[in-house]
């Protein structure tokens, strides 16, 4: 039974953080807290992280009963979320360089209310947990059983889970200004359009995914006729 548990907390966890890449995200991180100072830029981090906490969690255990509800399929998911994801690249991908700020030139600092409202909208959704990772999660779970013992291990596997990402986000997230100062001015802007160009990949992957589950089962319907 528990290597079973470390198994699926293993398994979901190296699946949900290949997916979310915090490392490629933190330079996406970066470019939109570009303003702030370095205290604000960590509360984003954490505002972000226990976002996307939450939000997994949401995934785990309700996402099935909610896309039921409102007649969302899988694919729908995948196509819309990643259409969301695949504008966010490019917007960003083609955005003008910006013109270093002088030497003198004070940071602005963060409110809390700011923070929450920044850190949910693009930031968490759905440029960290986005529709791959919120698919990955539903998909985790959408064959859990009704039988307690298994339910109970599996939702303590969902909560580990959903903890051991937030921490690395908020990680890799507050220490993205670092990360670029080993990097230097030239290697940043570098990362930064190559993160928002695979940001940008993995939209239309996901959206190719998408299609791909709607268009199989009409193409093999034509093919049984």
């Amino acid at each position: 039974m528990i290597e079973s548990l470390i198994s699926d907390i293993l398994f979901g966890f190296i699946g949900l953080i290949s997916i979310i890449n915090p490392f490629s995200g933190a330079f996406v991180f970066l470019d939109r807290t570009a303003t702030l100072d370095d205290e604000g830029r960590r509360l984003v981090a954490r505002r972000v992280a226990i976002n996307a906490f939450f939000v997994l969690l949401a995934a785990f255990f309700v996402g099935t009963p909610i896309l039921h509800f409102f007649g969302i399929s899988m694919e729908a998911l995948r196509i819309g979320g990643g259409l969301a994801v695949a504008v966010a690249g490019w917007q960003m991908l083609n955005a003008p360089e910006p013109e270093p700020a002088p030497v003198d030139h004070p940071v602005k600092p963060i409110s809390p209310g700011a923070a929450a409202g920044k850190a949910f909208f693009p930031l968490t959704i759905p440029l960290t947990t986005g529709p791959g990772s919120i698919a990955t999660a539903i998909a985790l779970n959408a064959n859990r059983t009704h039988k307690l013992s298994a339910w109970l291990l599996s939702s303590v596997a969902s909560i580990v889970i959903s903890t051991l990402v937030m921490f690395v986000i908020y990680y890799v997230y507050s220490r993205a200004a670092r990360l670029s100062q080993y990097l230097g001015v030239d290697g940043t802007r570098v990362a930064m359009r190559v993160s928002s160009f695979l940001l940008l990949c993995i939209g239309v992957q996901i959206i190719l995914t998408g299609l791909d589950g709607f268009l199989t089962p009409i193409a093999d319907l034509h093919a049984a006729k």
